[in-house]
């Protein structure tokens, strides 16, 4: 599997959303893997920024998707207001 840099809101939706659909997953079926209702994995996918950091991390291991974190590059400055 490819590593796929995130650097926006909207790349995480599409990241989240694309790899349940690619997995041939519903919503319901990643989400009781987990423990996730299904509005919650649907609001994971279309506006993460709006739910908690454990629900995302529940939906990544769903998906089997690993976080990882890479030493500082250059990138969106904390003033960017997607952050």
């Amino acid at each position: 599997m490819t590593d796929l840099p995130v650097v926006a809101l909207e790349q995480l939706a599409a990241v989240l959303r694309g790899r349940r659909v690619e997995n041939g997953l519903t919503q319901k079926q990643v989400g009781s893997r987990v423990g996730l209702l299904p509005k919650t994995v649907s609001a994971l996918e279309s506006n993460p920024g709006r739910s908690s950091v454990t629900s995302l991390f529940k939906l990544l291991s769903a998906l089997d998707v690993e976080l990882v974190l890479p030493k500082e590059k250059p990138g969106p400055s904390r003033a960017d207001p997607d952050w």
